[in-house]
């Protein structure tokens, strides 16, 4: 798939923009704060419903403006297709001209991967950043499993405001039976979706990352879980209630699920360097980038933000090679070539994007 055109309007430090792209690599540059990255969050945005930056919609309108506006124009082997996103005072979502009215509607339409210079926060960082990448990758492949992820994340709210009545007010502790069956419902699919797509990962990873390091490094990811089953997370609510009711709060779920990643069997979060983690995450996302493949038959666009900077020519080229007849969008603060590659390449300054 690919995208052909893009409308912004009062998006960011735009005010009016269209950009038409190429179906193979498009280059946008120019130096920090100039508008770049906005162009990726507007296309994330349309393929998500939400930013990977911004965590209100009010942050990605114009300062000078109300409300803002973008609208995707892509292509699929089997359908053409608009999205149009409206923010103001709500968010309203239209595909095809449709309005949408839950957001699983919308996951699916358009197909990314995203690759951002904060990536490296998925390994190094707290477990949430990597239950994050798995709620992307697997949410557009698998519309359900974010409607089974946002009725768990109700619920679990639900269950902590009476968690602290319990604690505060005296009420009846027996109720919490009522949430902990929601609870063990939801989460026995969402782990089973999250197992599934592990175990994919695990697949692509090894071979991957045997190419990178030249076979130098033997790379394996582990999911960890203690909700793998209704009975067994039930059974772990229940021995955790008292503790659950003094802090306000459900101390184990899916919630707080992770995985690790080891290199020649040593954890990397702990003993790896800075280019080990660089290669790591570089696997990850490509082996993201084969998966999103094989679901949904056709090439995902991939989305590289200033993802280029600390790589030579020979790298940047070894790395195009292996995403060939992928619609690549690059952001970086200065242009380059590529031998035998065809590049679009466009000039970003002052909100303003310019075809050069």
């Amino acid at each position: 798939m690919w995208i052909n055109k893009i409308k912004i309007n009062n998006f960011r430090n735009y005010s009016e923009q269209i950009i038409e792209l190429d179906k193979n690599i498009n280059l946008f540059y120019g130096e920090n704060a100039q508008g770049k990255t906005n162009i990726i969050e507007a296309i994330f945005l349309g393929s998500m419903g939400k930013s990977f930056r911004a965590k209100k919609d009010i942050e990605m309108i114009n300062l000078n403006s109300e409300k803002a506006q973008i609208e995707i124009e892509y292509k699929k082997e089997d359908r053409d297709g608009k999205i149009k996103i409206e923010l103001g005072n709500k968010k309203n979502i239209f595909h095809n001209s449709i309005k949408i009215k839950k957001l699983s509607e919308l996951l699916g339409n358009i197909n990314i991967v995203i690759f951002t210079p904060d990536d490296i926060n998925i390994l190094k960082g707290g477990p949430q950043n990597r239950r994050k990448f798995l709620d992307i990758m697997i949410s557009q492949l698998k519309p359900n499993y974010m409607y089974h992820l946002n009725l768990y994340l109700k619920t679990i709210e639900q269950r902590n405001n009476y968690l602290r009545q319990i604690r505060e007010e005296n009420k009846d502790e027996n109720l919490l039976d009522i949430w902990d069956e929601k609870l063990v419902e939801h989460a026995e699919i969402i782990f089973n979706y999250r197992n599934e797509f592990i175990n994919k990962i695990k697949e692509k990873i090894k071979l991957i990352h045997q190419e990178i390091t030249n076979n130098k490094e033997k790379i394996e990811i582990e999911y960890l879980s203690e909700c793998k089953t209704k009975e067994e997370y039930l059974k772990l609510l229940k021995s955790r209630r008292k503790l659950d009711i003094i802090k306000g709060f459900t101390t184990k779920g899916i919630h707080r699920d992770d995985f690790v990643i080891s290199i020649n069997d040593n954890q990397l979060s702990v003993y790896g360097s800075q280019g080990q983690h660089r290669t790591a995450i570089l696997s990850l996302k490509l082996s993201e980038l084969n998966i999103v493949k094989e679901e949904i038959g056709e090439e995902p666009v991939l989305l590289l933000d200033d993802f280029m900077s600390e790589l030579d020519k020979n790298r940047i080229k070894s790395f195009l090679d292996k995403i060939e007849n992928t619609q690549v969008i690059i952001t970086c603060t200065e242009k380059f070539d590529v031998e035998n590659k065809n590049i679009l390449i466009y000039n970003v300054k002052d909100g303003k994007v310019i075809k050069e």
